[in-house]
């Protein structure tokens, strides 16, 4: 991997008890990097405090790295199961380092698409060699960079003066991360379910098929049992009967083992029905979380509406306030001013009395 942009910033971890305060991860500012690794074809983020590594960030398309002030910025990271905050010293480093983070998710996102490409243009010589049979083939995704579009390094200083987070902006944009999570977890449970739905059709039949042949395999039994008995009242040879009969038992054995292995392949089929409908139920709860989540965000994009009206009639009011203040002192400064005149001629009129 090669580092091709590094500034400074102070780290920081949600906490993963609250899910609401930041756990600051790095004592003083540490160095933040882009590494490009040209084996995969990946960018990734990496900051190291001393041998720790105290971030390892891969990015992919679905992130987004939001500015929730001045100087602090946050993503996360579904892979880690984290949300990553870094306090910069200046407006812009931190708008350095968010464009840097759109470039390089951009160049992912270019990159998924021409693998995507890839793959149908491998997938199509596969089907025709095939016999029509469709082959879908992984291939790991590649993310394209150019040397061109690599930055120089850009290092602060140690003295730099730590940005706290804002505790205003957390909860709406982990919200939207919690959202973004039960969304991939339902589109997952949405394939699974199409495949298991078809895995059961096929089954349901199998199941009617292999039904109808126990059935034949019973009545057959059946009639080897009285075939059997009208040969022992019948037949007056009794060796080559009890031969026959010998044959028939076996071959009835082997009907009652080929039994035994369809009812257990019918109970094998009743466990997958039951775990297809377990996935349906898990489905439907995820659906209902994310509506709750949905329903959420609205809550806190309404408060965060009104501690912003609050704020600005707090703002006006404290304006007002400084304005009559002013006035206020002008007046005083006037009647003192008066006082003091006044105060000079009783003193002159004493003096010539």
């Amino acid at each position: 991997e090669q580092p091709i942009f590094s500034t400074r910033a102070h780290v920081f971890q949600i906490d993963p008890n609250t899910k609401k305060n930041w756990v600051p991860t790095s004592k003083h500012a540490v160095t933040v990097s882009y590494f490009y690794d040209s084996t995969r074809n990946v960018y990734r983020i990496i900051s190291l405090d001393g041998s720790k590594a105290i971030i390892n960030s891969t990015i992919t398309p679905n992130m987004t790295f939001t500015k929730t002030s001045q100087k602090f910025g946050q993503w996360a990271d579904s892979r880690a199961n984290t949300v990553y905050g870094l306090g910069f010293s200046s407006e812009h480093h931190l708008s350095k380092f968010a464009e840097k983070f759109q470039e390089f998710k951009e160049a992912a996102r270019l990159a998924k698409e021409k693998s995507q490409e890839k793959m149908e243009l491998t997938s199509t010589p596969s089907q025709e060699s095939a016999g029509g049979d469709i082959q879908s083939p992984l291939t790991p995704e590649s993310i394209n960079g150019t040397d061109d579009e690599r930055a120089t390094p850009e290092v602060t200083q140690n003295s730099e003066p730590r940005a706290e987070p804002t505790q205003n902006a957390l909860p709406f944009t982990h919200s939207s991360t919690i959202s973004k999570h039960w969304e991939a977890e339902l589109a997952t449970l949405k394939g699974n379910n199409a495949k298991l739905t078809a895995a059961l059709l096929e089954s349901t039949a199998n199941v009617k098929q292999w039904k109808q042949q126990l059935a034949a395999y019973q009545e057959e039994a059946e009639r080897l049992h009285k075939r059997v008995t009208e040969l022992e009242c019948v037949s007056s040879q009794a060796n080559a009967v009890h031969t026959h009969k010998t044959e028939l038992n076996q071959t009835i054995q082997e009907l009652e083992s080929t039994l035994k292995k369809k009812e257990e392949e019918i109970e094998r089929l009743k466990q997958e029905i039951d775990n297809a409908r377990e996935l349906q139920a898990q489905r439907d709860s995820l659906t209902q979380k994310l509506q709750e989540v949905e329903i959420r965000n609205k809550d806190l994009e309404g408060q965060l509406s009104d501690l912003e009206q609050r704020l600005e009639k707090s703002q006006n009011e404290q304006e007002a306030f400084r304005n009559n203040l002013k006035t206020l002192l002008e007046i005083l400064d006037g009647k003192i001013f008066e006082l003091t005149e006044l105060r000079d001629n009783l003193a002159k009129l004493i003096e010539c009395s």
